[in-house]
């Protein structure tokens, strides 16, 4: 990747965070998102490889504000990472419009402007590799997260629509599909919760989040795949 530039949002921790060191230990220049206003500390060692932009996918303007900002930075996109991502877990019967709503805004509503804004630019190049995070519950769902699975199965749905429709012009579209991964999130889990867990993973284990982003950098340098989901998750989904 040396010398290409990525756009990875929802990156300044967890899975995108790793994501975004991944391409930038590769020699790429990374624009890094998220929703503070401040730029995050750890930047500063990257010097100009690195550029920070806020911004909430959600919104249609402001997603095309993150590409036209990144090309105006590094003049040119050829990686695009949907990586930003929210949950509002609750039980069917307590989910609200919002809590619903706004998890599908996010993860599927965002994606898809993160692609449309990217795609007239990607169309001129004729190239581009597009990289959207969704997660096994997704293909399986999940008791308490109706809004997630359902924003994440959606996801794979635009991931292979994206693949057909811009195949013919080098434009490739792929969709990785994390078990739990030992970020944040799962470190908020208790103990017994995260025994249960592993018990149902055939590795017994949680995965590192440069699991996840070694297979975004096999996705962005890779000519061959469009179309596909591919699961790090210890063997939790087979299929």
């Amino acid at each position: 990747m040396l010398g290409q530039v990525a756009l990875v949002t929802g990156s300044t921790r967890g899975i995108g965070k790793a994501i975004a060191i991944e391409f930038l230990m590769k020699g790429a220049n990374v624009v890094i998102n998220g929703r503070a206003k401040q730029v995050p500390e750890w930047l500063t060692e990257w010097g100009n490889h690195v550029h920070y932009i806020a911004g909430e996918v959600q919104e249609s303007e402001q997603a095309s504000r993150l590409v036209e900002e990144t090309l105006t930075t590094f003049g040119r996109l050829d990686v695009l990472v949907n990586n930003a991502g929210i949950t509002q877990d609750k039980l069917l019967m307590r989910m609200t419009q919002d809590d619903f709503n706004q998890v599908i805004q996010v993860n599927l509503t965002g994606t898809f402007n993160m692609i449309q804004a990217s795609t007239s630019y990607f169309l001129k190049q004729k190239s581009g590799s597009i990289i959207n995070l969704t997660s096994v519950v997704g293909l399986t769902g999940n008791a308490g997260q109706a809004n997630y699975a359902a924003s994440k199965a959606g996801v794979i749905g635009l991931t292979k629509s994206v693949a057909r429709e811009l195949a013919s012009r080098n434009i490739r579209c792929n969709a990785i599909a994390p078990g739990y991964i030992e970020t944040e999130m799962t470190a908020s889990l208790s103990d017994k919760v995260k025994n249960e867990v592993k018990n149902q993973i055939p590795l017994k284990k949680f995965g590192q989040p440069r699991d996840v982003a070694e297979v975004a950098y096999f996705l962005a340098k890779q000519n061959y795949v469009t179309g596909q989901v591919i699961n790090i998750d210890g063997g939790m989904v087979m299929q």
